[in-house]
């Protein structure tokens, strides 16, 4: 059963009492990884770890992510600046312990590619927390696999161009 969590706004990202920040460095634009997070959201399933749908609604204010465990999200997008920052919060879930989550994706430049950092800002109990933390290598090791499969999935939309 879906619980609706707390709305926190983009500040939030700051005063988390759990922050998890996560970043790589990948060949793709920013152009273009802003295109996959903001504009193809139907398309995470097919990149980002452990995501099995996810569907843009009100107009791509608004996203439905399902996990391929079972967990169920509705999400409200906060900001998206094209090329550099996509940030949503996660509304209801029916995942337990959360009491507020927020995701704040940055994009720079790199070279010829960009640098993306993921911030997981999120708020629950003490044990619940605490869980998260010991949960990081695995997070980030499924972060880096989104990742490079990210890459090549843009990379095979991409016109052939030297990099």
């Amino acid at each position: 059963m879906a619980r609706r969590l707390r709305p926190v706004e983009l500040d939030f990202v700051e005063s988390a009492p759990l922050r998890l920040v996560f970043a790589a460095e990948i060949a793709a634009p920013p152009q273009a990884v802003f295109a996959a997070l903001a504009e193809d959201v139907e398309g995470w399933s097919r990149w980002f770890t452990g995501v099995s749908r996810s569907a843009a609604t009100d107009g791509g204010k608004r996203r439905e992510v399902r996990l391929t465990g079972g967990g169920r999200f509705t999400e409200t997008v906060l900001a998206a600046e094209p090329d550099e920052y996509y940030a949503y919060r996660v509304d209801t879930t029916n995942a337990p312990g959360l009491h507020a989550l927020l995701e704040d994706w940055r994009l720079t430049p790199s070279g010829t590619g960009a640098r993306v950092r993921w911030t997981f800002a999120m708020d629950g109990p003490t044990p619940f927390r605490w869980t998260l933390t010991l949960a990081r290598p695995g997070l980030d090791r499924a972060f880096q696999k989104s990742m490079r499969a990210l890459d090549r999935r843009i990379a095979g939309r991409l016109p052939n161009v030297d990099r």
